[in-house]
């Protein structure tokens, strides 16, 4: 009996240091394959550019029709009030601007 527990004391030892080995390994391995991980996805990060930014003109303002009518009859009754214009060429000019 005594050949008998040594032999399972034996075995348990080389049960117990195999698998300490492997979980050493295993560990080592994962570390290894986060800190590739994590330079790989630095380095792609890296090598991207940014989106161009694209450069647009301001636009120009454009009067609505509504507001160019307004701002001409202005325009029109200012020239009257002046004495640019007569009644009639005001008339005229207002009644030309309202048809268009």
């Amino acid at each position: 009996m005594p050949g008998l527990v040594r032999g399972m004391a034996r075995t348990a030892a080389v049960v117990g240091t195999a698998t300490a080995t492997r979980n050493a390994v295993n560990r080592r391995q994962a570390d290894k394959n986060a800190q590739a991980y994590a330079q790989a996805t630095s380095a792609a990060y890296a090598q991207v550019e940014p989106p161009p930014q694209e450069q647009y003109a301001p636009a120009e303002y454009a009067p609505s029709p509504e507001e160019d009518m307004i701002s001409q009859l202005e325009r029109l009754g200012a020239l009257k009030a002046q004495g640019l214009l007569t009644d009639e060429e005001f008339a005229a000019a207002k009644a030309k601007l309202l048809a268009s």
